[in-house]
């Protein structure tokens, strides 16, 4: 998510002046707000989305411990030099299907994901369909709860959306 500026705007009231003067006075007020979610203090936002592969997905209490690898998905100019800088295609060439993954390491990062939180995989297409952050564990381990395959295999990655060190959704991500 990207912080926001400062929005400001300006009221502006008419109001008719005692009677026998004829005309009106006008009155400008400028209110600064803040944007939504915009970021604040010191440190990083809040919130982020970061993509990647969910290498470990294991039950820890009531929730869940995920290891996750993070990387690029580019798109457009961005994915073409960094491919074409990556010897994957020629410079001045396009990367297949605008995408590049730029996956530099492979540290993993630990996040908590709550029980609840929300999960939707490619089970029938391209849409994603929701399913349990347990029954995503056991994907995870290469079981199959779901009773067929999946449209893509999870190795496509997944965008999550964090709060701080907890994970709040988990997105799979299509490859053409």
């Amino acid at each position: 998510m990207r912080a926001l500026s400062l929005v400001a705007f300006t009221v502006v009231a008419a109001a008719a002046v005692a009677a026998g003067c004829g005309g009106t006075t006008t009155v400008t007020k400028t209110v600064t707000l803040p944007a939504t979610r915009a970021k604040t203090g010191v440190g990083p936002p809040g919130r982020m989305i970061q993509f990647g592969y969910i290498k470990s997905l294991k039950r820890q209490g009531a929730g869940f411990r995920m290891r996750f690898d993070p990387a690029w998905l580019l798109s457009g100019v961005t994915a073409n030099v960094a491919a074409a800088e990556d010897g994957v295609v020629e410079p001045g060439e396009p990367v297949p299907n605008d995408h590049y993954v730029l996956d530099e390491g492979h540290r993993l990062l630990t996040y908590l994901v709550p029980a609840n939180a929300r999960v939707t995989v490619l089970a029938k297409g391209v849409s994603g369909t929701p399913i349990t952050v347990s029954q995503l564990a056991q994907l995870v381990k290469g079981k199959n709860p779901l009773g067929r395959p999946l449209f893509e295999p999870i190795t496509t990655g997944f965008w999550i959306l964090i709060d701080i060190d907890t994970v709040r959704s988990l997105d799979q991500q299509y490859k053409p």
